[in-house]
């Protein structure tokens, strides 16, 4: 089996991986290249898919793969992996999809239907609409990733702040539709990992606190979360299984300090943060959505072990805002050791691109405990070396060792 890998960085190199290690054969998405090499931009080097709007383009992407004579596509964590149109395209092409079926994508990726479907699943909503009051959140019905969002604290705000997330979404993800939504201060943001196969069976693989973040994107995520009641592990199989849910998903909720807990939404994907459940289960998860692909059953979940932590190395300046730091990475040395896990994108001498996601790699560590996976990470941290671009690997140490991680009381 010749895998096509629709997509680029870190994620590119581990979908690699996997495929290797269950005999497929990895290629790059924008030229045919040895799999070692993946983490190397092939878009930022090749000629005619190497621009931002070639990376998006699902007739040329399907036809590179097909060019290069591959048999599947797996469209990686990006905007592709959500986009109806590209897994339809890829499926009419005679490839094989690794990834839910487009209805279930379509359904998924509308918020509004989602909220439906849920509401149908007797899962909890956030109050939204003339029930949302304020403060109140803005958000766009397509896409994710914190874009298309904007907090309003009174009704004078509104009509401004409708206006500026629906251009947002409008240029992130060709859909300008925005809902309105309660804002749920002090809540943490929790979700659960599913897995569902052609068989009609659903499993969870436990749940993720994903609550650490910067403009609406995640920036530190541990597994398992702290306090979550067995019925979000319960709720998110009902939603999956609406929709026949097929591979890795995962569904977002909110939870309050009372325990309660509300749906935000379901991203129909592999997530960034899925190696803290690798961790924890001891699952390859990106193997298992190949192997369930081809028709094999979830496998069995086992007791989860210890705990998981993951802090994203990103290309920004954390002092000035989280904008964007490009640069030639002179100096890039990951920790290493028992017990940590570094998923990269990059290697050292590498530029980083100012036109592509700025994640550089996952520093990921487990523990026996959630205290001795913390002392890692913070350990860890101190040991990465990078220079030639700001990163937010200082910030990310000084939130592992504050007493308010410690405490888990860390709110979105």
């Amino acid at each position: 089996m010749r895998l096509f890998i629709a997509n680029r960085g870190e994620i590119a190199v581990r979908v690699a991986r996997a495929a290797r290690e269950i005999g497929w054969s990895p290629r790059g998405t924008w030229t045919e290249v040895d799999a070692s090499a993946l983490h190397r931009s092939a878009m930022d080097e090749c000629a005619p898919l190497g621009s931002p709007d070639g990376y998006l383009s699902a007739s040329r992407l399907v036809a590179a793969a097909k060019s290069l004579g591959c048999d599947a596509v797996h469209p990686g964590y990006g905007f592709l992996a959500e986009n109806a149109h590209f897994a339809q395209a890829v499926i009419d092409a005679g490839l094989l999809w690794v990834g839910p079926a487009p209805a279930s994508i379509a359904a998924m990726g509308d918020k509004q239907r989602a909220k439906a479907l849920a509401a149908a699943a007797a899962v909890p909503l956030v109050p939204s609409g003339d029930e949302a009051g304020f403060p109140a959140l803005v958000k766009a019905a397509a896409g994710g990733g914190g874009r298309g969002m904007r907090v309003v604290r009174s009704a004078g705000e509104l009509e401004e702040a409708r206006a500026r997330a629906s251009e947002e979404a409008l240029a992130a993800f060709g859909d300008g539709t925005v809902y309105v939504e309660r804002l749920l201060e002090g809540a943490r943001h929790v979700e659960v990992q599913v897995l569902g196969d052609q068989h009609g069976k659903v499993v969870s693989l436990g749940t993720r606190d994903c609550s650490v973040q910067r403009r609406h994107q995640k920036l530190v995520e541990e597994a398992p979360a702290l306090g979550a009641p067995a019925a979000m592990e319960d709720a998110a199989l009902r939603l999956a299984g609406a929709v026949d849910y097929l591979g890795a998903g995962t569904v977002e909720f909110l939870l309050l300090p009372s325990g309660e807990f509300y749906f935000i939404e379901m991203n129909t994907r592999v997530q960034v943060e899925h190696p803290v459940t690798e961790w924890v289960t001891g699952l390859d998860i990106v193997a298992a959505q190949l192997r369930i692909a081809i028709g094999d059953p979830v496998p069995e979940v086992p007791s989860p072990r210890g705990h998981a932590i993951e802090c994203r190395i990103i290309a920004e300046d954390p002092s000035a805002g989280f904008v964007p730091s490009p640069g030639t990475l002179v100096r890039f040395r990951p920790p290493a050791g028992p017990g940590v896990r570094v998923d990269a994108g990059v290697a050292e001498g590498d530029a980083v691109s100012p036109h592509y996601d700025s994640l550089l790699a996952k520093l990921v560590v487990h523990g026996e405990s959630r205290d001795a996976a913390r002392a890692r990470m913070a350990l860890a941290l101190g040991d990465f070396e990078i220079a030639g671009a700001c990163t937010t690997a200082a910030l990310c140490r000084d939130i592992i060792r504050s007493a308010d991680f410690g405490a888990g009381t860390i709110d979105t």
